[in-house]
């Protein structure tokens, strides 16, 4: 009987330890992925809530109203252009985007988050239930300003492609735009599932091409011992495997310093960094800064990136080096990479929600900065910083400087298909190196003319949103 009763309360007591487990995985679950379940679409309970509560508002740093439910139809700026720029980052209301703020905030802009005296006090209220009001980092006339660019600028004007600008500091997200957009008050003739609908700045994963070239170096630094030190040497046609490396317009840089190589961006040279230390090695170096994770951000959802770990030959490898193989990136990602270097090494997570506030106006919630990873030392990214600057000053990132501000960064163009034909994409990844204006940015064009690259495409984009950011100081900081 005593063996018995033994054994009823290890069984209890297992039981206990089970029970307690769940409840602890289940607050890990709400806490981790609570807005990806409010946001699934199908969910019935979320259903019933959208049927009884009106949506609260979306606002942007500034105080701009994004979006309002007017006579229960959800409505969102006055100005067209300036709709279609924040449009993936908001949302629309039939929920055709993909994990906009309109979907994956749910849990506050329809009332989950109420306090129990909250739902009780509005069984006895005349006024319709109405859920929090989110208040976002974003600036819609940042958003608005580089849609503008893409359009002013002849070699990009009617492309599409994407932008991201971050605050390295924070990892607040103060502008994401995709292009082609669509006007979510009027989505006539943009069929259901239409490319429109997607992100390019968080769902696309582009080759990085030459901006890679950071991380190559970060890896060569850490890997080649006096690799800073070492002169070597560029032909301008390296064989690998029987296969063809050359650079752009069949340029041959001769002896190049690692610094003179980042500058001119010699694809020969960085195909060689990459045999020599190895693959291992640069995989590492590219997972430290976040590749082949699987990112779970607190309000973002974000493509995992990828660095092919299968099927690598000799000139798979050498391609990597300069940001080609199967490497695959998102712009989001890419401007985390710019930001890592900006923040001697220290990678932010990514944010996009400030605070929530109640109906009536009061603090709901707020969101603080967090460190999403350390990327690379300190040292690595001081040398990395010293070569981003003379890309800008004297290499292929020329176009992307302004006056009054010191820019760093790295151009790339990608070779990439589409419906199986070839085409390059036009890159670039930098920052301004200020204490106060730390923002980092990343700028992709699609399908860029034959002959142009990533100088004389993305990095005029870039340098009208540094032109922006340096003119709206406090409309960005603030």
């Amino acid at each position: 009987m005593k063996q018995q009763r033994f054994r009823f309360k290890l069984l209890a007591l297992l039981l206990f330890g089970l029970f307690a487990l769940l409840a602890v995985y289940g607050v890990y679950s709400i806490n981790t992925y609570g807005n990806r379940w409010f946001a699934y679409a199908r969910n019935p309970r979320v259903r019933e809530q959208k049927a009884n509560v009106t949506a609260g508002n979306i606002y942007d740093r500034n105080g701009v109203l994004l979006a309002s439910t007017v006579e229960g139809k959800r409505v969102y700026q006055a100005d067209e252009a300036a709709r279609r720029a924040v449009v993936h980052v908001i949302g629309d209301s039939e929920g055709q985007v993909s994990n906009g703020v309109e979907g994956f905030q749910t849990a506050y802009l329809y009332g989950f988050k109420a306090s129990l005296v909250e739902r009780f006090n509005d069984l006895f209220s005349s006024e319709p239930r109405r859920g929090d009001d989110v208040h976002l980092s974003l600036d819609s006339d940042l958003c608005t300003a580089i849609a503008r660019a893409f359009s002013a600028h002849p070699l990009t004007q009617g492309r599409n492609g994407a932008a991201v600008v971050m605050n390295y500091k924070t990892g607040e997200v103060v502008a994401e735009i995709s292009l082609p957009s669509f006007d979510p008050m009027n989505p006539t003739g943009v069929a259901a599932g239409s490319e429109v609908y997607w992100n390019r700045a968080t769902q696309s994963l582009y080759p990085p091409g030459s901006t890679f070239k950071v991380i190559t170096t970060a890896a060569a630094l850490e890997n080649i011992p006096g690799v800073t030190d070492i002169s070597i040497a560029c032909t301008g046609g390296l064989d690998v495997d029987g296969q063809a490396i050359r650079d752009y317009g069949n340029a041959v840089h001769k002896s190049l310093t690692l610094k003179q190589a980042f500058t001119k961006s010699c694809n020969n040279v960085y195909a060689l960094l990459a045999l020599d230390m190895g693959d291992a090695a640069l995989r590492k170096t590219a997972e430290s800064f976040g590749f082949n994770a699987n990112f779970l951000f607190r309000d973002l959802v974000v493509e995992n990136s990828a660095y092919p770990t299968a099927q690598r030959t000799r000139f798979e490898v050498a391609m990597s080096g300069f940001g080609q193989s199967s490497i695959g990136a998102t712009p989001m990602h890419l401007c985390l990479v710019a930001a890592a270097i900006a923040n001697d090494g220290v990678m932010m997570e990514p944010t996009l929600l400030r605070k929530a506030t109640t109906p009536s106006g009061s603090l709901r919630a707020t969101f603080g900065p967090r460190v999403y990873r350390t990327a690379l030392s300190p040292a690595t990214a001081a040398t990395l910083q010293e070569y981003m600057r003379a890309v800008v000053t004297s290499g292929t990132g020329t176009r992307a400087s302004v006056n009054g501000l010191t820019i760093c960064g790295k151009t790339g163009s990608a070779e990439s298909s589409r419906n199986g034909q070839a085409v390059t994409h036009g890159l670039f990844i930098g920052y301004i190196d200020s204490d106060a204006l730390p923002f980092a940015v990343c700028v992709v064009v699609e399908n860029i003319p034959d002959g142009q690259g990533g100088g004389s495409t993305a990095a005029p984009i870039a340098a009208d949103i540094f032109t922006y950011l340096r003119d709206n100081a406090e409309k960005v900081t603030h």
